[in-house]
């Protein structure tokens, strides 16, 4: 365990503290509160806290730097890594902060750093509002946002990076302060390396109807299947195109009856009739099993998502980034699906960037990867049993989509679900990977914002 006199200045300074939760390694909530989305993480923290206000944030701040405390940041815990927890690091869990202030014009809104995903939608929603958010409703907002936010809003609306207009953070000096333009261009890529994150100003739309839902196809041959999908689709962009309004998702994962490959459909424009049209064009695509899109709530989807998503896995995951889908990439990628493990936490998932976040933006940012493009998500994890089996195959199946179509594949990587550990062999090797041109930007910003790197177990590792 920690430091015998760490931890005793730790009680000592929760003294002066009530509202501070104090969840020591002898409690027996301590397991629990330790325990990231990836149980393949065993580190152990000094002791969780959970602060229950801003000033409680900015106290935990000042008293690790003035002890020389490492510590990390937890809202929903599903870094794919699980590096929100470090050995014998202070664990400052954020999950009390959640408040949301829709502001007058309803063009915006502020919400605090330990907010979830599905609490942000849902409180929109009562308001006939909506903003970018992942699909996953247990993942913390502020970390998925701020390091891209890929999603099925996006190519409406933009990646959540994209989003956000304002931050309030508690610096390296423990202290309050608003985010200039210099130190928001650094949070909108790279979060929270250079302070805690207390709230984000982020942009809102109005939205009070919605149509989603997967678009199953044929799993028998899962390797034509896969091919002419993506033939099917890439040729209805390059003749058609397909309207913002409409994001879709490929996956492949174990459901209750056996492997299932398909398109999660997502239409947030308001003409449902036009949607409806959309999905049955995109199930055209492939030899349709069954269509389940249909009008629905953002609080019904999130609730149905997570009624399907392991609520614990164990493993690793890679990732690539690629221009297209080519027949030699599906073939690939059809190929090792056939091999997918059977366990629920292996799967694939394919995300699409196109849309207002694929081009110049508005605000600075170090999110570098700003060209159309696919981002493969290759996860390698089970629920139960032998985790080294599926990270295997996550692993293999990269290393073939890298020979596959090697002229196809962008330079950088998505940063969320990019294995550091594995893929790189340095962490400046891992952030070239990442931020591309945008690394040495990067470098600069800490440089100047946490010069003496209070913040050093952040995502991501600038050293």
């Amino acid at each position: 365990m920690g430091s015998t006199n760490q931890l005793t200045a730790l009680e000592a300074f929760l003294q002066g503290c009530p509202t501070i939760k104090y969840i020591p390694p002898s409690s027996p909530e301590y397991a629990a509160a330790r325990k990231p989305w990836n149980g393949a993480r065993l580190d152990n923290p000094l002791a969780v806290v959970q602060p229950q206000s801003p000033s409680d944030v900015a106290a935990l701040v000042k008293h690790a730097k003035l002890n020389s405390l490492p510590f990390t940041i937890r809202s929903g815990g599903h870094n794919l890594e699980g590096r929100c927890v470090a050995q014998d690091a202070l664990l400052i869990d954020m999950r009390a902060l959640t408040g949301v202030t829709i502001a007058s014009d309803r063009k915006s809104a502020t919400v605090q750093g330990g907010i979830l995903q599905d609490e942000v939608a849902n409180k929109l929603w009562e308001h006939g509002l909506a903003t970018p958010t992942g699909a996953i409703p247990t993942v913390g907002y502020v970390g998925w946002s701020t390091y891209g936010g890929y999603g099925p809003f996006s190519s409406h609306w933009g990646l959540g990076v994209d989003q956000i207009l304002g931050a309030t953070v508690v610096n390296p000096n423990g202290d309050i302060v608003k985010a200039d333009e210099a130190l928001l261009e650094g949070i909108r890529g790279a979060g929270g390396v250079f302070g805690v994150i207390i709230d984000l100003t982020i942009k809102v739309y109005p939205l009070t109807s919605l149509l989603a839902g997967p678009i199953l196809f044929n799993p028998t041959d899962i390797v034509k299947t896969c091919v002419e999908f993506n033939a099917a689709y890439e040729k209805l962009l390059d003749s058609e195109g397909i309207p913002p309004q409409l994001t879709i998702q490929q996956i492949c994962f174990n459901g209750p009856t056996g492997r299932a490959f398909g398109a999660l459909f997502l239409w947030s424009g308001t003409d449902i009739e036009e949607g409806k049209r959309w999905s049955e064009k995109i199930a055209g695509l492939g030899p349709l099993l069954v269509n389940l899109v249909a009008p629905t709530t953002i609080p019904e989807w999130f609730a149905a998502n997570g009624a399907i998503v392991p609520s614990n896995i164990a493993g690793s995951g890679f990732s690539h980034n690629a221009r297209r889908i080519t027949s030699p990439l599906a073939e690939a990628i059809g190929r090792n699906l056939v091999q997918m493990p059977s366990d629920r936490g292996a799967m694939l998932s394919i995300h699409q960037l196109r849309g207002p976040s694929a081009g110049p933006q508005n605000h600075a940012s170090v999110f570098a990867t700003r060209e159309p493009h696919y981002m493969l998500e290759l996860l390698g994890y089970v629920t139960s049993g032998d985790q080294e089996v599926s990270r295997q195959w996550a692993f293999s199946t990269a290393e073939e989509i890298k020979r596959a179509d090697p002229e196809i594949l962008l330079p950088t990587a998505y940063v969320s679900v990019y294995n550091s550990a594995i893929q790189a062999k340095s962490a400046t090797e891992a952030l070239d990977k990442t931020y591309g041109p945008k690394a040495a930007v990067l470098k600069d910003l800490k440089a100047k914002f946490d010069p003496e790197g209070v913040f050093s177990l952040t995502v991501p590792a600038l050293k």
